[in-house]
Formats: C-alpha cells, sequence, structure tokens
C-alpha cells in the first residue's frame, strides 16, 4: 500500500505542523515590526523565539497536533484559537512577573497578536479543506470492512458511501444476521488477503455475543477495530471513554461540567456577571421603584427551582404579578393578557428585565449566566414523565439564558411539543458545552434574546 504523503495510512506529518506554527509567529512578529517601526530590525529577537516556543508547548496541550481524519472542523479551529491565546497570555504573564513589560512596545505586541491568531486560523482552515478535497479524490483514505446490522449500521453506509471528506472508504460490508453466516463471510473476506486498514463493528448491544468471535477472527490483523454500537435513539450526554481504576467504561450520560470544565464555568461567570451587574445596576434600581409603585407586595419575586444535580435553589426574579396564592403544588402559567400580571409586569416580562435579580443568583453560585432555564418545580413534577430526558437538563446549572430562548423558544409551554423542543435545545448545549458558546449565546441574547412576543 502506498506511504506517500497523501496516501491511505499516512497523514500531514507532525514536523510539517510544528514547522508552520512557528514560520507563523516568526513571521507575524517581524511584520509587527514593520508596522511599529518603519524596518525589519531585529528589536525583540527573544520574545520572538518564547511565543513560537510557547505555540508549540500549548498546542501539544491542546491536541491540535492530533489526527484530524473523523474530527469536526469547528473542533480542530476552536483548539488551534485556544492554543495560540495561551501562547500569548503566557507570553504577557511571563513579562509581568519578570517586570519586563515596559522594554517592549504594546503596539507591537497587539499587532502581532491581532496579525498571528486569525493567520493561524486561516491557515489551518485552508490546509483542512485542501485535505478534505484530496480525501474526496481517494488520496489519504483509510479503507474500511464493515460488520453489523440496525438502523445505525444503515445509516453509516449511506453516509460513507456519499462523502469521503473524513477520509474513509468502505471496502466491504458484511450484514450480520447470525453468528455463522456472518463468521462464514469475515473468514472468507480475510482469506482473500484484500488489505483494510480498520474494521468497524456497527452492532447493536442486544447482539453483543457476535463480539468475541469476531474479534477472534481477526486476531492476526494489524488493522485498527473499533466498536460503534447504535446509541442513536439513546439520549446520551458528554459520552467519552473514561478510565477508572483498570477499566474502560463508556460514559453514556455526563456531566460536562467536572474539573477543569467547572472551574472555568464559574470564573466566567463571576467575570462575567459582575461586570454586567455593574452596568445594570442604574436599569434594576428603576425597574425595583416601577414595581413597587405598581401594585402592593415585594419587589422581588423569589421562588424555589430545581439547580444542579436536582438540588433546590431559591430564584430571584422582579414581580411581574399581582399577590396571589394558588393551590398546593400548583403554579398556573402565564398567558395572553392575564390579569394577574401588572401593567409593568407586561413591561419587564416581554423585555426580559424581569430576570435581571438572577445575576445576583449567578454570583452566589446558584446559577449561571448560560444554561437550561430553570422551570418551576410543579413544572418539572409534570413533564419529566411526558419528556424523554427531561431531568437531565439539571446536571448543569440552569442559566438565565439558553440555547433555547435565542432560538426563539420562549414563554408559554401551552404543549408538549414545545417544551420537547426546549429540552432538546438544552441537551444540545450541554452535550457540547464550550465557553466560546456560552460567549455566542450572551451575544445572541444581547441581539435578538431580550424582546419576544411569546413571553407573557
Amino acid at each position: 500500500m502506498p506511504t506517500s504523503l497523501l496516501s491511505g495510512r499516512s497523514r500531514l506529518p507532525l514536523i510539517v505542523l510544528v514547522i508552520i506554527d512557528v514560520a507563523i509567529a516568526l513571521a507575524c512578529a517581524k511584520l509587527s515590526e514593520w508596522v511599529r517601526f518603519g524596518d525589519l530590525a531585529t528589536h525583540y529577537l527573544n520574545v520572538m523565539y518564547m511565543q513560537a516556543l510557547l505555540v508549540v508547548v500549548f498546542s501539544f496541550l491542546c491536541e491540535v497536533y492530533a489526527p484530524w481524519r473523523g474530527r469536526r472542523l469547528s473542533e480542530r479551529l476552536a483548539k488551534v484559537l485556544i492554543a495560540w491565546a495561551l501562547s500569548f497570555i503566557a507570553l504577557i504573564a511571563f513579562m509581568v512577573m519578570t517586570k519586563t513589560t515596559e522594554q517592549y512596545s504594546r503596539l507591537w505586541l497587539g499587532t502581532w497578536i491581532v496579525m498571528a491568531i486569525p493567520m493561524a486560523l486561516g491557515i489551518r482552515y485552508g490546509l483542512y479543506q485542501s485535505l478534505k478535497s484530496f480525501r474526496r479524490h481517494g488520496r489519504n483514505t483509510r479503507h474500511v470492512l464493515v460488520i453489523g446490522n440496525g438502523r445505525n449500521f444503515e445509516a453509516m453506509q449511506a453516509h460513507f458511501s456519499t462523502d469521503n471528506a473524513y477520509g474513509y472508504r468502505l471496502q466491504h460490508v458484511i450484514e450480520y444476521h447470525n453468528n455463522e453466516q456472518a463468521l462464514a463471510e469475515l473468514q472468507e473476506y480475510l482469506a482473500s488477503n484484500q488489505a483494510f486498514d480498520e474494521c468497524w463493528l456497527s452492532i447493536p448491544f442486544t447482539k453483543n455475543p457476535v463480539l468475541q468471535p469476531v474479534m477472534f477472527a481477526l486476531r492476526h490483523s494489524t488493522a485498527n477495530i473499533r466498536y460503534i454500537p447504535e446509541l442513536q435513539d439513546l439520549p446520551l450526554l458528554n459520552h467519552t471513554i473514561t478510565k477508572i481504576g483498570d477499566f474502560l467504561a463508556l460514559d453514556i450520560s455526563c456531566s460536562p461540567m467536572d474539573s477543569i470544565n467547572a472551574i472555568i464555568k464559574r470564573v466566567s461567570d463571576i467575570v462575567i456577571g459582575s461586570l454586567i451587574l455593574l452596568l445594570i445596576s442604574p436599569v434594576m434600581i428603576g425597574v425595583a421603584i416601577a414595581v413597587k409603585l405598581s401594585s402592593p407586595g415585594p419587589v422581588f419575586f423569589k421562588q424555589y427551582r430545581h439547580g444542579a444535580s436536582g438540588r433546590q435553589v431559591k430564584v430571584y426574579k422582579f414581580r411581574s404579578m399581582k399577590v396571589h396564592q394558588e393551590g398546593e403544588g400548583k403554579v398556573t402559567q402565564a398567558t395572553n393578557g392575564d390579569p394577574r400580571v401588572t401593567t409593568v409586569g407586561v413591561f419587564i416580562r416581554r423585555t426580559s428585565l424581569d430576570e435581571l435579580p438572577q445575576f445576583i443568583n449567578v454570583l452566589q453560585g446558584r446559577m449561571s449566566i448560560v444554561g437550561p432555564r430553570p422551570h418551576a418545580l410543579a413544572h418539572n413534577e409534570y413533564y419529566k414523565d411526558l419528556v424523554e430526558s427531561y431531568m437531565k437538563r439539571h446536571q448543569v446549572k440552569p442559566g438565565i439564558t439558553g440555547l433555547a430562548q435565542v432560538r426563539g423558544f420562549r414563554g408559554e409551554t401551552d404543549t408538549l411539543d414545545k417544551m420537547q423542543r426546549r429540552v432538546e435545545c438544552d441537551l444540545e448545549y450541554i452535550n457540547n458545552w464550550s465557553l466560546w458558546l456560552d460567549i455566542r449565546i450572551i451575544i445572541g441574547t444581547a441581539f435578538k434574546g431580550f424582546m419576544n412576543p411569546n413571553a407573557y
């Protein structure tokens, strides 16, 4: 089998990617010198070399140099962005600790950062698209033997028979019906000595007994063997492989807010929440006065909701309704023209100003800025048996805004379908959480998330 740069079993060599990153760092630093000083004389050579080394180190730590095959473009570019950002943060931190910041031009450093990061992302994007093009033409391709049955097996065949951009080509397919038939066909194929790079076993959990004899039949093969069970119909969250002691576990449904992710999320909540609370404090004072004058009763409405891990937390809102009593365990959603809602309440609900006190909940650690919106306890009890995986949205802290709200799924949930769609957005958010996703949702909320005709 060929082993050239763009052939089946090779990938873009690691050394080439390292050289590209070092070249980007040094070239952008020199170009920034020309912008700042009008010449290319060497002013800060030691800092240039240090940053080039740092970007390579952080690229290794962020798995930028890991194989691209089968990975989404957004995932790869996000790792590149994080690695380059950390390299410059580390460089600036070094300057601060050594008290040498005054020796370097801030304009030069800022220009360098603005040039280098977009160039690194652009070149990676170009390399990735070029690689996809080569793969579509049959190069840099891994040949795959597939064994399985079921919907997942059929979907896999349909997907990889039409698009080879990931670099996989289905060389031979064995449809499993029973052990004897599948093993006989596999033995016949192996006896033909046709070379293949990987074997994918797409077999449902209910037919696991076939795995052992198939693995035994493949014992002499050096191909990668991957088990791809039929999991699409299961409600999965943050599914990964975890090593527990000496055992490997398939994480079918786990919260992404563990270890470093939880720290990143909490720090961002404190920093961004404090800044926003400071900026909106005059607005909150004005709303508080308006609420107090609108009808007798307290300024704040306090209600227990489910927080992270299903624990109950007290959530604050500006009171938008007249003080009233409801039956025990009953919470009636506001509807269009609801007589309980005050005149001021109509305005603050439509503009989401009633949610502003929840930034206090964020600083308390009860909520996050971004996350699934907390529902009343009575609503949780009602919907948890009607909407599959409804309570999985409580594996993370509730949020002031979320993916569902940005997409317009807010306000009254008078049909089961509306709640289903909201929960689907919440689970999608949890499954794909990143700091960048939080920032995008915050920006989306700022532009289109406040005013909504469905918020009665």
